[in-house]
């Protein structure tokens, strides 16, 4: 919506306002409220990032004496950061770092890092991540990667300092710090390299790649998009060795995407990416260790992928003390996960640890190796296990065998914060006080005879989400918190004393941007699935003194796909800009977790196994029902909008409930499963050979011949993880059952539209949709 002088608008509608709603002419009435409207929630603000409130201080992290916790900010309140750091001796915020070429951009990186952005769902610019730099006792550094080049910064310091400049025709990709901080790794020309800090010396570890079939360092797509595994190389905890993948796409046959939109042709205008889809090989990956000085390359035992089902996928690298390296590699199915170490002088392995499960594993991060020497438990590890159905720790001994829990109940522990072996406690993050909320808790380490064990502390206050980050002396904790009635707020927190609370960032909810557009948080609700299983809602209702009582136009916001939660104690859910521009527009938004999403324990999670299409959508319609009964939304005045797996959802329920859904809009749908990728679809659908049934039915395109409603397609043609031939497909499929449809497509971009005025557009059509159609 482009931006209008609306003096004369006003001036025209001047006699309507004296009138009284039954006099006025309805083309008077309509203008009138739509030109309010359009005053009090421009459409722009759905695309404006970032979202309100999410200015906060982010990538939060200590300085290595504590002394400063540095962090990105932007300032101005856009998506471009610098680095700022607080004093905690003289309570003052000072800028760290700023770019001295403005930082990154979307137009001044390489190819290789906007599909690394894209696996990310990085948006950020300027500054978008820096390390620390341990020096002597008294200097500091910061180190920052940029398009450029890699940056040190002093701290106290005078200019940055280019350390290592980078192209875009070689760009330096995924670089870090060694542990001791005197060398630097990175990956170029798809070969790891290291840089010595204190002699500038560059030396090349690897040799073979050809970026087309081998690389070296780099993680493959299926770690990065489906493993949360972003990187390809792990140091040593002593800075002395590496260890790294090769990955061989060569068995892989290329998918090739052609950019259509471009005057083009030829190598600028298509691109192939090694993508594996359901029931084909995967890429093959081995592991090597090098020396940082440049020696010979020592081969693990071990080859994941290509022919080996039983151990398909490298998950997780993590070393421990002494050099001994351990990985993580799950089967074929993800029912078997086995914790491998490994001898790195002779690449010889054994068998750490097996967990088995039905319906699946979940890969995590929170296997903790406990230091040597510290304790009688040192050597070993903490591992968290769902072997009760909730995710809980673990203490191992160093021969992998299980002492026994340190947390149990029906909740589930998510992340790791940090260990303080010398005081036998261990900090975590988890759902103790429900799945809606996050909290900081502290939990006894070691096993001190009782049978019974200790419940955790809670640490944080206020219900809600909790980010937390732990010093390195295990003494305070930065506490990054939000709401449903809070935007994210930040403070420094003592790890003994829940009331020591110093702020160092608040958010008031009376800022103009809050009040203008009178955003409210929604309603949370409970409702039953079919089999009594409690599901959230959160409801998003229409001003009563404006619309009237209901029941309202609706619309329901859905994903509905595993790994991901929408319905939350989080501010995000209150600035879901797109629900409060429909809602101040008149239409009930309102969103459900179905079976099958994240954060409720693997019984829940595993709702879905072999049932993409069944339960997820059958419990969306639970919830469209219950908001038919509570008078809140009528049959049939009833739409859907998704995004991704909320895409293919929302098609899906359009098909399989023509009754009582009247329109559907569907963001990059999967339209069927045996077009998408093997870790992703083989988890929860099982093999295409083996469950053909399901593959059939999960498929949207199974169900159009019952289709009645209204249906807009949306999809970039450049999309690499959920290929534009899944729309096709599904077009293909709705002309021969002579279906009517909609079909809004971007021809430069890739999952989801990035240039704003791509955004602007998309959502400028999907509203025209749904006020016709709705």
């Amino acid at each position: 919506m482009q931006s209008v002088d609306y003096s004369k608008e006003r001036k025209n509608l001047k006699r309507a306002r004296s009138l009284s709603p039954c006099d006025m002419p309805v083309t008077d009435t309509i203008a009138m409220q739509t030109l309010d409207d359009c005053i009090l929630f421009p459409l722009e603000e759905i695309v404006q990032s970032p979202l309100p409130g999410y200015v906060a201080p982010s990538s939060v992290c200590f300085s290595p004496d504590d002394s400063l916790i540095a962090f990105l900010f932007s300032p101005d309140h856009t998506l471009s950061r610098k680095v700022f750091a607080f004093d905690r001796h003289t309570g003052k915020q000072e800028l760290l770092f700023s770019p001295p070429d403005g930082g990154l951009d979307e137009s001044n990186i390489s190819p290789e890092e906007k599909l690394r952005r894209e696996r990310s769902r990085e948006r950020g610019l300027g500054v978008t991540r820096y390390e620390w730099v341990k020096t002597t006792a008294k200097k500091k550094a910061i180190m920052v990667p940029l398009p450029g080049g890699i940056y040190f910064q002093e701290v106290p310091g005078s200019k940055p300092e280019l350390k290592l400049p980078s192209t875009s025709s070689s760009p330096i990709i995924d670089p870090h710090l060694s542990p001791d901080c005197t060398m630097l790794a990175y990956v170029r020309d798809y070969e790891l390299h290291v840089m010595n800090l204190l002699y500038n010396e560059q030396t090349q570890l690897t040799s073979g790649a050809d970026g087309n079939v081998v690389t070296h360092g780099l993680a493959e797509y299926i770690s990065q998009e489906e493993m949360d595994r972003k990187t390809g190389y792990w140091w040593s905890l002593d800075s002395r060795f590496i260890a790294f993948t090769e990955v061989d796409c060569s068995e892989i046959p290329p998918f090739r995407i052609m950019h259509q939109g471009k005057s083009s042709v030829g190598p600028d205008a298509q691109e192939d990416h090694a993508y594996p889809f359901a029931g084909a090989l995967n890429v093959k990956v081995r592991l090597g260790v090098v020396s940082v000085l440049g020696s010979p390359v020592t081969w693990m035992d071990l080859l994941c992928g290509g022919a080996n089902h039983e151990e398909e996928y490298l998950g997780r690298v993590n070393w421990m003390p002494g050099n001994i390296l351990t990985v993580q590699v799950l089967n074929r199915s993800q029912s078997k996960l086995k914790i491998l170490k490994f001898d790195i002088k002779t690449g010889q392995r054994k068998v750490l640890l097996v967990e088995e499960l039905e319906p699946w594993v979940n890969l995590h991060d929170c296997f903790t190796p406990l230091d040597k020497g510290v304790t009688r438990y040192s050597g070993g590890f903490i591992w968290a296990s769902e072997r009760t159905g909730f995710r809980h720790l673990y203490l191992h001994d160093v021969n992998g065998t299980c002492l026994g829990p340190i947390t149990e109940g029906d909740w589930m522990v998510e992340q790791i914060a940090g260990v303080n072996e010398a005081a036998g406690l261990v900090y975590f993050t988890g759902t103790l006080e429900g799945p809606l909320e996050t909290h900081l808790y502290c939990a006894k380490l070691y096993p001190d005879g009782n049978t019974t064990l200790q419940p955790p502390v809670r640490l944080t206050q206020g219900k809600g989400k909790h980010l937390v980050v732990l010093d390195h002396h295990m003494q305070n904790f930065v506490d990054i918190y939000d709401s449903l009635d809070s935007p994210p707020r930040v403070s420094l927190c003592s790890l003994f004393d829940v009331s020591i609370n110093m702020p160092l960032y608040d958010q008031p909810l009376t800022s103009p941007r809050l009040k203008r557009l009178q955003i409210e948080p929604p309603e949370i609700v409970e409702i039953q699935a079919k089999d009594g299983t409690v599901l959230y809602g959160a409801l998003y209702k229409p001003d009563m003194t404006r619309y009237g009582p209901p029941p309202y136009k609706t619309l329901i916001s859905v994903y509905g796909g595993p790994s991901v939660q929408f319905v939350s104690n989080s501010w995000i859910n209150t600035v879901d800009m797109r629900a409060q521009f429909l809602r101040s527009k008149g239409i009930l938004v309102w969103k459900l977790d179905n079976r099958g999403t994240a954060r409720r324990g693997l019984k829940f999670e595993g709702s879905l196994k072999h049932n993409a299409g069944r339960v997820d959508a059958e419990d969306q319609l639970i919830g469209a029902e219950w908001l038919i009964e509570q008078g809140l939304a009528q049959a049939n005045h009833i739409g859907v909008y998704g995004w991704s797996y909320g895409g293919y959802l929302s098609a899906m329920i359009l098909a399989r409930f023509p009754e009582v859904f009247r329109c559907a809009v569907s963001g990059a749908p999967v339209t069927s499963w045996d077009g998408y990728d093997t870790f992703y679809t083989e988890k929860y659908m099982g093999l295409p050979s083996e469950n053909p049934e399901g593959y059939e039915y999960g498929s949207v395109m199974h169900h159009v011949h019952k289709m009645k409603g209204r249906l807009l397609l949306v999809h970039g043609m450049i999309d690499e993880n959920v290929h534009f031939r899944h729309t096709a497909r599904l077009v293909n499929a709705l002309v021969a059952a002579v279906k009517p449809y909609e079909l809004l497509i971007f021809p430069d971009e890739r999952h989801m539209p990035r240039r704003h005025r791509d955004r602007i557009y998309m959502e400028e059509r999907i509203w025209e949709f749904v006020q016709r159609n709705l």
